[in-house]
């Protein structure tokens, strides 16, 4: 089974004066690249949260946010009031304008409204660990689901990569025949005798040359060796990646070998199928 590194969870934890909302998305990347947003007077459980995404996601450039916003009457932001009456105070020694509308300028001053800063109940953040968990959970049942999309188009593409080998294989023989036929031509366009035994060697010698039977196999294994990775128990993208780097040397062997139209065009056709692969094992975990 393999896993997608896409992937989105979200949870929103309702608490009695504010309700928190979490969101962990990934995109594909070599390593965990973790960057997260979060309240200020969350920063020092910042890396236990941090700690907590990364025994889950492996690997992926992860987006981990956190919001709160405030549901009851409680709030951190306090009006300073002696500094707010003292510019009360200033402002009407040099205007004496509407009590109101000095009060609208007060406010706007500096230190006039504080920011008290909360301690983080336990509970609380007991609560939003169980929301994280819970988001993470969501995530990496959307990685799962994508990676059955991905596994299910890989399969196909491998089926579809057998398949232009099988026609390869039939079509290899008629290929020799060519072969043969092209090198008997261009000896009898010398219009000279040559030396029937060391003409059978020279043309032993360019069939040998250009025998696929043993990228063929190789082939064969390798589409085998990735059907079989595919389906075990591990999702393992690289080890994937490695299997299709094998699976292009051995494709790009038996086009540079060819040296026939007809087989080059299925060549061609395996490469665009491996090339398709190889673009979406880029978001495999």
């Amino acid at each position: 089974m393999i896993k997608s590194m896409t992937g989105f969870g979200k949870s929103i934890l309702q608490l009695p004066t504010k309700k928190v909302t979490i969101e962990v998305k990934s995109l594909n990347s070599k390593n965990l690249d973790l960057n997260a947003r979060i309240p200020s007077q969350y920063r020092e459980k910042e890396l236990i949260m941090r700690n907590t995404i990364a025994k889950t996601l492996d690997r992926g450039k992860v987006d981990f946010g956190l919001y709160v916003e405030a549901t009851g009457e409680e709030t951190s932001t306090k009006v300073n009031e002696a500094i707010v009456k003292e510019y009360i105070r200033q402002l009407s020694n040099v205007h004496q304008g509407d009590t109101t509308e000095l009060m609208k300028m007060a406010v706007r001053m500096p230190d006039a409204l504080k920011i008290e800063r909360e301690e983080i109940d336990e509970e609380e953040f007991s609560a939003i660990t169980k929301a994280l968990q819970d988001a993470l959970i969501k995530i990496e049942e959307y990685r799962i689901d994508e990676g059955k999309a991905l596994e299910k188009d890989f399969t196909f593409r491998i089926k579809n990569i057998g398949d232009l080998l099988d026609q390869v294989i039939k079509i290899d023989p008629e290929r020799i025949e060519a072969v043969k036929e092209r090198l008997h031509k261009a000896v009898s366009d010398l219009k000279e005798e040559v030396d029937q035994n060391r003409f059978e060697q020279e043309l032993i010698y360019y069939l040998e040359k250009f025998d696929i039977t043993e990228e063929k196999v190789r082939l064969t294994n390798h589409l085998e060796y990735f059907t079989t990775t595919l389906n075990s128990a591990d999702s393992n993208g690289k080890k994937l990646g490695f299997i299709t780097q094998e699976i292009g040397r051995e494709i790009n062997t038996i086009g540079s070998k060819s040296n026939y139209a007809p087989m080059q065009q299925l060549v061609v056709q395996m490469k665009d199928e491996l090339e398709k692969i190889k673009e979406q094992l880029l978001n495999v975990l």
